[in-house]
């Protein structure tokens, strides 16, 4: 059974035979009646009385009537949200990100993006590497990643766009220890209370260069959630190294963000899986592009 042959076997029933829901469909009598007949071999028991021309259903043709109708119409809503996805009406998106990305320029994409297709729903999953952003790209848990990475943007598993550099800055509370608007250079950390993030990011990659550079500090709190990092800076808990990206929101809580030397670039990148992208991805990836293009 298949949704044309309830849709032609509704058309009889309604037009009150097979001459008027051929006319209605744009179908050969002959078409239509062999669809039926194919239709009812598949239920094993005839769905209409042939009475001259007129068409009298059954009593399996009856009960038929209403699963018919709610057959097709669910049909026609999947049909028409399919529609709906193709023409980017609506439809969703799933983008991993690493926390510093997705304050800036995640926050700038999804504007952008929502202001072209407001009806698209971007769902930002949560990455806390690299590899954790590839790795959910390349497995399909997410269809675009947004990472940054102090190297060459990954190519073999996932295909990758630059969309920006990121630079990195150390977060300090306003009483100190350094003056605003100066450059701290690395070793100047030596002696101080730090806080960290996980292995496998570039702020935990600075400090642990410093420390086998022979820069000894204190570590005054590790943490997996970043979000809690610009708080933790703020009430004196400890410095923080963190990308760019946190700079206008640290700025605006009041903290100090001062600039580090010397200071790695941190490539940001867009990355897609190498299969072909869904409606909804595609126009999201083309809408960043355009972004990163209009900025250069």
């Amino acid at each position: 059974m298949d949704i044309r042959q309830l849709e032609y076997f509704l058309a009889i029933f309604d037009h009150g035979g097979f001459n008027r829901a051929a006319t209605a469909l744009y179908v050969s009598q002959p078409a239509l009646s062999q669809t039926v007949r194919s239709l009812e071999r598949d239920l094993g028991t005839a769905l209409f009385h042939r009475i001259g021309k007129r068409a009298v259903l059954t009593e399996a043709g009856s009960a038929l009537i209403e699963p018919a109708r709610a057959a097709v119409r669910s049909m026609q809503t999947a049909r028409a949200s399919v529609d709906a996805v193709q023409e980017l009406r609506t439809g969703r998106i799933d983008i991993a990100a690493m926390p510093s990305p997705a304050v800036e320029p995640l926050t700038s994409m999804i504007r952008d993006f929502g202001g072209c297709h407001p009806g698209v729903r971007v769902c930002v999953r949560a990455a806390f590497t690299p590899r954790d952003v590839i790795d959910m790209v390349r497995t399909g848990a997410a269809e675009l990643g947004l990472l940054t990475i102090p190297g060459p943007l990954p190519e073999k598993e996932v295909v990758a766009h630059p969309v920006g550099v990121q630079g990195l800055v150390l977060l300090a509370p306003p009483d100190g220890p350094f003056r605003a608007g100066r450059t701290v250079a690395g070793e100047e950390l030596a002696g101080q209370r730090l806080i960290i993030v996980q292995r496998g990011t570039a702020g935990r990659a600075y400090v642990d260069e410093l420390r086998e550079r022979g820069v000894e500090f204190t570590v005054a709190a590790e943490t997996e959630h970043r979000a809690s990092v610009l708080p933790m800076v703020l009430a004196g808990v400890g410095l923080a190294v963190m990308t760019d990206s946190w700079r206008r929101m640290a700025e605006r809580a009041g903290a100090l963000v001062l600039d580090l030397e010397p200071n790695p670039v941190l490539r940001i990148g867009l990355i897609s899986r190498k299969a072909p992208l869904s409606p909804a991805a595609r126009a999201f990836l083309d809408c960043a592009l355009r972004r990163e293009d209009a900025a250069t």
